[in-house]
């Protein structure tokens, strides 16, 4: 395939990856939406006047960042997980595994249609946070490509859940028991400065700590983690999926029957 032919393929696996959650817009954008909602009014208005403020600001500004960067986790990855296997499903993945166009470009293509639903989404809710509080952007840069990075990384997460997935239970059970905890357990709705420092040591081994912080750190200005550090984990997670979501498509593992 030449290049034109390349970008036309793509742009075509792309647009159909973005059509199929717009169309669809009442299960896929709605939902997150009151979903966040609701924890802006039980943990930010109702428990967070309790609170008070945390790490120095009040403390509905400062889970804002946390459940914003929490839908979008969710629904860039939900969106591969549901989409890649339902192609695996139908066996119409075998069709792109065997056609000239590059894995890669299979991959770019489910990646980008999830960093697009989970943009939106993440939009979407921000734009409902404001109206239970004042957000101030700290630093542009660091709020788009953090949110950009963060999308990336866990719509290749959904991609490689996916591929191993047998069965449309077995996509559920990743954001059940892994997604779910280590996102509670990232810092959204406190300090890690709260706990004890063997309790510190171990929450920096959960990757959604660094994005979480990073991306508060975009708003507000704080972060429990050096920014740079947050960066460079992050990188290297989107790395080590990336090299492995393209090894899986190489070999063909769960998807050539």
């Amino acid at each position: 395939m030449n290049l034109n032919e390349i970008m036309v393929a793509f742009y075509t696996l792309l647009h159909k990856e973005i059509r199929r959650f717009t169309r669809i817009w009442v299960q896929t954008l709605i939902p997150p939406a009151i979903t966040m909602t609701l924890y802006f009014l039980i943990f930010g208005t109702l428990i967070g006047k309790r609170i008070g403020e945390m790490g120095g600001v009040d403390y509905m500004q400062f889970v804002a960042p946390g459940l914003i960067m929490m839908s979008v986790i969710t629904n860039a990855y939900s969106n591969v997980v549901s989409s890649f296997f339902s192609a695996k499903f139908q066996h119409s993945v075998e069709e792109m595994l065997v056609s000239p166009l590059p894995n890669f470009i299979i991959l770019a293509g489910y990646v980008l249609g999830g960093v697009a639903r989970g943009l939106c989404v993440g939009f979407i809710v921000t734009l409902l946070s404001l109206l239970f509080t004042q957000l101030v952007i700290h630093n542009l840069l660091v709020v788009i490509s953090i949110i950009f990075l963060t999308s990336i990384l866990f719509s290749l997460a959904g991609f490689i859940n996916a591929v191993f997935a047998q069965s449309f239970d077995d996509i559920s059970i990743i954001p059940t028991f892994v997604l779910t905890p280590l996102t509670y357990l990232g810092g959204v709705f406190y300090s890690i400065a709260l706990l004890p420092p063997f309790w510190q040591d171990v929450s920096k081994a959960n990757p959604i700590l660094y994005m979480i912080n990073a991306f508060r750190f975009g708003f507000l200005g704080i972060s429990d983690i050096n920014l740079v550090y947050a960066y460079s984990m992050i990188c290297i997670f989107i790395i080590a999926a990336y090299l492995c979501a393209m090894r899986l498509l190489d070999s063909g593992y769960g998807l050539r029957h």
